[in-house]
């Protein structure tokens, strides 16, 4: 199932059309989806600044040429003896950082307004845009596993959005010099909200009275803002998408009124300007 399938189901469960996704997850990667409702759709691009964090497998061995398993191998290596956890977690340290990197062909990522993975399905070789994303976390968990010739390991990995974790194992592979292919990915954290906060799609499927109880208030995604209370004349001129002066230091405000976030502000020179409306926000 694509991200975009849960939302065309959601769509159906919730009867609604306003709804979409923040952070597109591969088919066969499992884990959180964040999808906002009605007038949270406008908070989708902050939802994205938020961190991601992941948890997976990887086996060095083989590569492919999508860096998971349902691609074409590219190289085999039969290993003599393992590598050592500190080997592993060394090799993974050189990736903490803002670092550049190569997004695998199997991607949907654009170039000239066609994604990866179609010039790839064509056969059509293409230059690959690097960006730079950040690494914040990349552990080994627990002891690597060596059997036959091929030694698996568990990872987590915390990071910015844009970052491709099945290119962080393939890339190990070539520091630590054999090839290696993710073999397992569960997003635990996007957005905020991590596995204590996620319900499965099949029990909205059957009970979509569960709704009700699980769809977060517009607020909730504002926890790590600083607040601040407008007063009624203030309320007027945030209506109006006004620039207001607030004496604080912060470089983004979440203005409430009635003790609920109606915008999000910035500040510049001339004080806090508008940088997201939600004057429709009316809590839960």
């Amino acid at each position: 199932m694509t991200s975009g399938d849960v939302v065309y189901k959601l769509r159906k469960i919730l009867k609604t059309r306003k709804i979409g996704h923040a952070g597109t997850l591969d088919p066969e990667v499992e884990g959180v989806l964040p999808i906002a409702i009605g007038q949270a759709t406008k908070l989708i691009e902050l939802m994205h600044e938020k961190p991601k964090a992941y948890e997976g497998s990887g086996l060095f061995g083989f590569s492919t040429d999508s860096y998971d398993l349902d691609g074409k191998k590219l190289a085999e290596k039969e290993l003599n003896s393992p590598y050592t956890a500190e080997q592993i977690q060394d090799g993974m340290n050189s990736f903490l950082g803002k670092i550049e990197q190569v997004p695998p062909i199997y991607s949907a990522v654009k170039v000239n307004g066609k994604r990866l993975y179609e010039y790839a399905r064509e056969g059509i070789e293409v230059e690959r845009p690097v960006r730079q994303v950040e690494v914040t976390g990349y552990d080994l968990i627990g002891q690597p596993k060596f059997e036959h010739g091929q030694e698996s390991f568990d990872f987590k990995i915390k990071c910015s959005k844009g970052t491709y974790v099945r290119s962080l194992v393939n890339d190990l592979g070539d520091k630590l010099g054999c090839p290696a292919v993710m073999t397992y990915l569960k997003r635990t954290s996007s957005s905020g909200f991590d596995l204590s906060s996620v319900v499965k799609l099949e029990e909205l499927e059957n009970k979509p009275e569960l709704a009700k109880k699980v769809i977060l208030p517009i607020d909730s995604f504002f926890s790590d803002y600083i607040k601040y209370d407008l007063t009624a004349t203030e309320w007027k001129k945030v209506m109006n998408g006004n620039t207001i002066l607030i004496n604080s230091d912060a470089k983004k405000l979440a203005l409430r009124y009635n003790k609920v976030v109606k915008a999000i502000y910035r500040k510049d020179e001339n004080g806090y300007r508008p940088e997201l409306m939600l004057l429709q926000n009316e809590g839960m």
